[in-house]
């Protein structure tokens, strides 16, 4: 849905960050099972320990919001509870890096596949510049928590997609990426098998680390994405120039 009352800023405070809450439950919980807490669940809020730490970008539909991310940058994390990225992946090899990470990516149902996405990164844009950030980095989920009808998608991204050694970020509880021999891999079905954020992010240049990690709470099977900022903004320009043509 293209409106042109759409706008994107950081949350500044209770209300926005519980509107943000709502909105992720609806698209976690209620659309893709993840678990909740009886608490949440009366509340219609998917909320955790880590929420208050984090800055949410917000896109509104005039006072709707109809979109969200989370950011954690480094400094943040260095000073505070740390990445939530932390609890699957060993993110040792981004010491010393400006580093932000995305997480908890959602848009309300009937919005997808307009240009909220596009002004979501807009603004990430701005962000990133604002505070000089160099690596982009997250929690990206496959829903459910089977392995075996992931084993297209999952090798296809081992073989494609994975990242250069000194960013190839481990799952903790590691599950292979490379779960079947390449040459019987259906490159065409594995792609379709990726869910669109992923295939977004691969598109601007983006990796996936070493292993994926099952969140049995989140009904999820999570890669760790990591994207340079500078490929990136070269790769989101030459895409959103072709998808506005």
């Amino acid at each position: 849905m293209d409106s042109p009352n759409f706008t994107t800023r950081l949350a500044t405070g209770e209300a926005d960050l519980s509107a943000a809450q709502r909105l992720r439950y609806e698209v976690f919980v209620a659309e893709m099972g993840a678990a909740a807490s009886a608490e949440d669940h009366a509340a219609r809020r998917e909320r955790d320990r880590f929420d208050d730490h984090f800055d949410h970008l917000l896109l509104f539909d005039g006072p709707r919001v109809v979109g969200a991310y989370r950011l954690m940058r480094s400094d943040m994390a260095e000073t505070g509870i740390g990445f939530y990225s932390a609890t699957e992946f060993d993110l040792s090899k981004l010491q010393g890096r400006r580093a932000l990470e995305l997480g908890r990516s959602c848009i309300a149902k009937d919005y997808r596949g307009g240009v909220g996405l596009h002004l979501l990164w807009d603004a990430l844009g701005d962000y990133v510049v604002q505070h000089r950030i160099d690596i982009l980095f997250g929690v990206a989920s496959f829903h459910g928590t089977r392995i075996p009808p992931l084993r297209q998608a999952l090798t296809y991204l081992h073989h494609k997609h994975l990242a250069p050694a000194d960013l190839r970020l481990r799952s903790k509880a590691y599950v292979s990426l490379d779960q079947m021999p390449w040459e019987a891999v259906d490159q065409r079905a594995a792609v379709k098998d990726i869910p669109p954020l992923i295939r977004a992010y691969l598109r601007l240049g983006g990796f996936v680390g070493d292993g994926a990690f099952i969140d049995h709470s989140f009904n999820t099977v999570d890669v760790c994405l990591i994207m340079d900022t500078k490929r990136m903004v070269r790769r989101y320009r030459d895409y959103y120039s072709r998808e506005h043509r």
